[in-house]
């Protein structure tokens, strides 16, 4: 990616970050929950379930602020997802400018609470020492066995009932640093909303780590490391681009814990909001019948679409040599839904390909948010209507008035016609398909909506 040089922040990283810290199931996420206002993080009752950083922008009496839910600290557990959490948990140390630490009042001091405050000592970030879970004020006392770990302030909270969040807001921001001049600027508002889906390991946040040039996420071989939808911010070449990396989806016979059932639903929600969906395929297998389902999804919810193949070094010999113009038919056989979406050949883990991404997601995006005059419209359905009318409608001959375009995201046009029943789905596609020949409407759905005349 030589004339790409990507630089990765969270979509206000102008601002100053806190990152909450802690062993796992201490509450962390619920904690996160709470102040956000909105259930960003996923929350059950079962250790390691937050695995990447999660971001969010928080304000409070003025003061804005970016909060970090990070994974269940483990510091000595050989569990590889613990492992790459560790990792995790230390970069978002690291980035951070105020840590949270929260402790269990409930389960009280236990030996990973010792050794995630050596960690925080080494560093000169300032600290809160925020004890959970003290749901009424008759467990204060709970919090006193905690000074045996060397605190002298502690600040005790129930993120379940949302007692002293308010207090604890107000710490926060009495101990962040003096905002720097680059935190006052004014946020970039143009931007490109990206979700990357598909099947579990198929190079997801691989590819979004290669795009940062830095592990921001976990990557492992074991299908289901993503859990969370994940935003990153990267700019590239001046453009503002926002990624969102979802849980890889599966078929529902295979979806078995509630936690994954919860984490597709947070993918399809990822698609919503996107405004370009990269839907990436495994080149040893191609597209699979859960990936035309994915497709249909990325159709109905009207999104623009590029196809990504990764992987593409691992493919076969007799795939490889096949001509590029023949695999991208074949792909488009397979993900008929997305017939229109760019196809491209690339491995993620080498950077093979990476590069031309973007180019593709600013074709795509000015195809997706493309207006066209009403004039060009009309002139193009005239001369539809002279070569290739619609048929006959139980004798009745169709006719189309007017045409014209009132949205974008995706481009949709609205055809004043005399019989609406009367115009068979064969027709509507010849119309779309022509239309998209005419304007070069590569990677993004057409809508029309058809309207009797009064």
């Amino acid at each position: 990616m030589e004339h790409t040089k990507a630089i990765s922040y969270p979509s206000s990283r102008r601002k100053p970050v806190v990152a909450i810290v802690g062993r796992p199931n201490v509450g962390k996420s619920t904690l996160f929950n709470r102040i956000v206002g909105w259930q960003k993080s996923i929350v059950e009752d079962i250790p390691g379930v937050t695995r990447d950083r999660i971001y969010a922008d928080v304000e409070w009496h003025g003061i804005r602020f970016s909060l970090i839910d990070t994974g269940g600290y483990e510091p000595t557990s050989e569990d590889i997802h613990f492992s790459l959490i560790k990792s995790q948990v230390e970069k978002a140390i690291e980035e951070a400018d105020l840590i949270l630490l929260i402790l269990d009042g409930k389960t009280g001091i236990m030996p990973q609470d010792y050794d995630i405050i050596k960690i925080l000592r080494k560093t000169a970030k300032p600290v809160l020492y925020v004890v959970n879970k003290i749901d009424h004020e008759n467990h204060e006392s709970r919090a006193l066995d905690f000074h045996a770990l060397g605190i002298a302030d502690l600040i005790t909270v129930s993120a379940t009932q949302g007692r002293r969040i308010n207090e604890l807001l107000d710490a926060i921001v009495e101990n962040l640093p003096e905002p720097k001049p680059d935190h006052i600027k004014e946020e970039q508002t143009d931007e490109i909303r990206v979700a990357i889906i598909g099947k579990p390991n198929v190079g997801k946040s691989t590819l979004i780590n290669t795009i940062l040039g830095q592990e921001r996420l976990i990557t492992s071989p074991i299908p289901g490391t993503t859990r969370d939808a994940v935003d990153i911010a990267v700019e590239v070449n001046h453009k503002r681009y926002v990624f969102i990396d979802t849980a890889g989806i599966r078929r529902k016979s295979r979806i078995k814990l509630p936690l994954e059932r919860y984490s597709v639903s947070r993918a399809i929600r990822s698609i919503e909001k996107a405004d370009i969906v990269l839907l990436m395929n495994d080149s040893q297998e191609g597209p699979t019948h859960q990936d035309a389902r994915l497709a249909e999804l990325i159709r109905k919810r009207g999104k623009g679409c590029i196809v990504i193949l990764n992987k593409w070094d691992l493919a076969p010999k007799h795939i490889g040599d096949i001509p590029s113009t023949d695999i991208e038919e074949m792909v488009r056989d397979r993900l008929k839904a997305i017939d229109f979406a760019p196809v491209l050949r690339i491995s993620a883990l080498k950077g093979q390909g990476v590069d031309r991404i973007f180019d593709t997601i600013d074709r795509v995006y000015a195809n997706f948010t493309k207006r066209i005059p009403t004039k060009s419209l009309n002139r193009f359905l005239k001369r539809i209507l002279e070569t290739n009318p619609p048929p006959v409608y139980r004798g009745k001959e169709i006719k189309f008035y007017y045409i014209s375009q009132p949205m974008t995201k995706p481009p949709t046009f609205v055809v004043f016609t005399n019989s609406i029943k009367g115009i068979p789905e064969s027709y509507k596609r010849f119309l779309e398909n022509r239309l998209r020949e005419e304007y070069k409407l590569e990677g993004t759905p057409i809508r029309f909506i058809f309207r009797a005349r009064k």
